[in-house]
């Protein structure tokens, strides 16, 4: 539609006499094929000139394996449904496989990636029996489009689940473990610190009174009254155990958690080989003594500790931490120089973690753990559009002229922070407080609730009863009727939509699949938008997550422009974030709340929009 406008418009200014629409739909349509038929070729071409084979090594992942029920290619888009180390192991092997079929070796850097993700979309919305009767060189273009896809989306599910599996698998058992040894040792710290108090008060008062009376204090007179208060034997005891619960860093909770997650090894081990001989994972400049240290898990792993014990020479020592040294140098039974291989393998995946985190290092090929820097163009391509891009970001200013300025900026930011937090006294919520590395963190206290005021509860009844009593279709379509929201329901295939009543399908579907009650509920015999085979034909072809986020990019737009809203926050702001669901089926994205959930999972639904909508943004970018 946009080229078709585009050609009328052109004909329109160089005052050329106007076609019927008819030919110029036709020479539009023969303008797209061309355009697709080169696209197709252009792909296929670059396909054969990495690999001759690597087009019917392609192929053959739409045909049925011997003891299978499905393609090979429906097997590959099966994403981890359970967060555990076996299902970690199989999405490491998923992608693998991906990563040996080679398509992301093909060179399409000239290809739009607009159209690359065009057909991944259709050949990932498609069948693998209708793949397979598509000509050359489709065929191949589609085949290649969807396996760099997929190639990239198995690296995502990947550092997903274990982003995952590190959270609660062993971060959130060892803080609870480390909670529960702690609680445990409190009844025997209470009673070693009543004896430790009793007998320094003694002291103190023996103290005092020598230093009144001007004379020197008598020891044999300061034992006796100690062992008056408690056995010496007693007292020693109990002011050694006080230094063994209580250790003298000031980061003994943190220690003692990392000594749980030494513990918890054996979760890890069955998936330590696959990451460290993986091609994805990448390093920044900051990342690449983490990355050295992954590398080496492998050889860590198959290593018998028992046997040859691992050394401080042989590991990296700058990524063990203060909280770590504990658990790695001064575990019980190991020999001298030794270091403990299960605290150091826990400590550089948590490294790793930490890393991926900030980017230092990243994936790649990966929509959402990619590198930063890994879309920017670089050498002659940023050359070229650089004047244009700064001049578009308002940053013609000198690199260093420019950070001058945002450093002064930031001054005065926090100097009018900290004078606020000073004005306020006691009563500040915040404060700024040193951290443990010497750098000053902000730490915000919990805020008072307020309670209703009787106008606010006025409201809120007169408000309901101006509500109007409607069905949830009726109001999506009125909604739609002033916003245009369901227009943002586009077809898979990035064609234009010719099916009538389209929004009347798209919001049918948007209750059923909201109301978790199918499709029967909202068929209707007679009706052509609401049959069961065109409900279904919308599902499969406009009913997707980044529809579902462009839609919700249209309300929020919508939202913004109400006056009572712009007041509120430019429109931004919302009560959608507490809205939880239940979700019927197995996915690494829902998580357990029994508050919320009982014994079942759940998402959020502000977390369910944004992973949606920035999974739009980086397929955009």
């Amino acid at each position: 539609m946009a080229l078709f406008e585009q050609a009328a418009g052109w004909l329109r200014r160089n005052r050329v006499l106007l076609p019927g629409v008819t030919v110029l739909a036709r020479q539009v349509a023969a303008a797209r094929e061309t355009a697709g038929a080169r696209v197709y070729a252009a792909l296929a071409a670059a396909t054969r000139s990495v690999d001759p084979g690597l087009p019917e090594r392609l192929a053959k992942l739409l045909q049925v394996p011997d003891g299978s029920r499905v393609p090979e290619l429906e097997r590959l888009r099966r994403s981890p449904r359970r967060s555990s180390g076996p299902e970690m192991v199989k999405a490491l092997q998923r992608a693998g496989q991906l990563a040996v079929l080679g398509a992301g070796r093909a060179g399409v850097d000239d290809i739009p990636a607009n159209r690359q993700q065009v057909l991944a979309r259709t050949g990932l919305g498609s069948k693998a029996s209708v793949l397979a009767r598509l000509g050359e060189p489709k065929r191949t273009a589609t085949l290649v489009a969807v396996v760099r896809h997929l190639e990239a989306a198995a690296v995502d599910d990947t550092l997903d689940l274990l982003a995952l599996l590190m959270a609660t698998r062993l971060f959130s058992p060892a803080r609870r473990a480390s909670a529960g040894q702690r609680l445990a040792m409190l009844p025997r710290l209470e009673k070693a610190s009543k004896t430790v108090a009793r007998a320094g008060r003694v002291l103190l008062d023996q103290l005092a009174a020598a230093e009144d009376s001007g004379t020197r204090l008598d020891v044999a007179a300061l034992r006796a009254a100690v062992e008056r208060v408690a056995p010496r034997a007693v007292v020693a005891g109990a002011i050694d155990l006080a230094g063994e619960l209580v250790p003298g860093d000031d980061g003994s909770a943190d220690s003692a958690m990392r000594a749980a997650l030494a513990g918890r090894y054996n979760t890890v081990r069955p998936f330590l080989t696959l990451p460290g001989e993986s091609a994805a994972l990448h390093a920044a400049p900051g990342g690449g003594r983490v990355l050295a240290a992954v590398r080496a898990l492998p050889e860590l792993a198959r290593r018998r500790v028992t046997q040859k014990p691992l050394t401080g020479e042989e590991i990296d020592s700058e990524l063990v931490t203060p909280a770590w040294k504990r658990a790695g140098y001064a575990s019980t039974g190991l020999p001298a120089g030794a270091v403990d291989r299960d605290a150091y393998v826990v400590c550089v995946l948590e490294a790793l973690h930490r890393a991926l985190g900030r980017r230092d290092v990243y994936a790649r090929p990966s929509h959402r753990w990619a590198g930063p820097r890994a879309l920017l163009p670089g050498g002659q391509r940023w050359e070229a559009v650089r004047v244009d891009v700064l001049a578009g970001l308002s940053l013609t200013d000198p690199a260093p002229a420019h950070l001058a300025r945002q450093l002064i900026t930031l001054g005065v930011a926090w100097k009018q922070a900290a004078g606020r937090l000073g004005e306020a006294g006691d009563d500040a919520r915040a404060r700024v407080v040193p951290g443990p590395n010497g750098r000053a963190r902000l730490v915000a206290g919990h805020l008072d609730a307020l309670g209703e005021p009787g106008s606010l509860v006025w409201l809120r009844a007169t408000a309901q009863t101006m509500m109007p009593r409607v069905d949830l279709p009726e109001l999506l379509l009125e909604v739609h009727a002033w916003t245009g929201f369901l227009d943002a329901y586009t077809h898979l295939a990035d064609v234009p939509a010719r099916t009538r009543d389209l929004s009347v399908s798209v919001a049918a579907l948007l209750v059923a699949e909201a109301c978790n009650v199918g499709l029967t509920p909202v068929i209707k015999p007679g009706e052509p938008a609401l049959s069961r085979a065109r409900l279904a034909h919308v599902d499969q072809c406009y009913v997707r997550a980044e529809n579902h986020a462009a839609a919700s990019g249209v309300l929020i737009d919508a939202q913004a422009q109400i006056p009572i809203a712009r007041a509120w926050g430019g429109g931004l702001l919302a009560s959608a974030g507490g809205l939880r669901f239940v979700v019927p089926v197995r996915t690494i994205n829902a998580g357990p709340s029994p508050k919320y959930f009982g014994c079942k999972r759940g998402i959020t639904w502000l977390n369910a929009v944004f992973w949606a909508k920035l999974h739009l943004i980086q397929h955009s970018a």
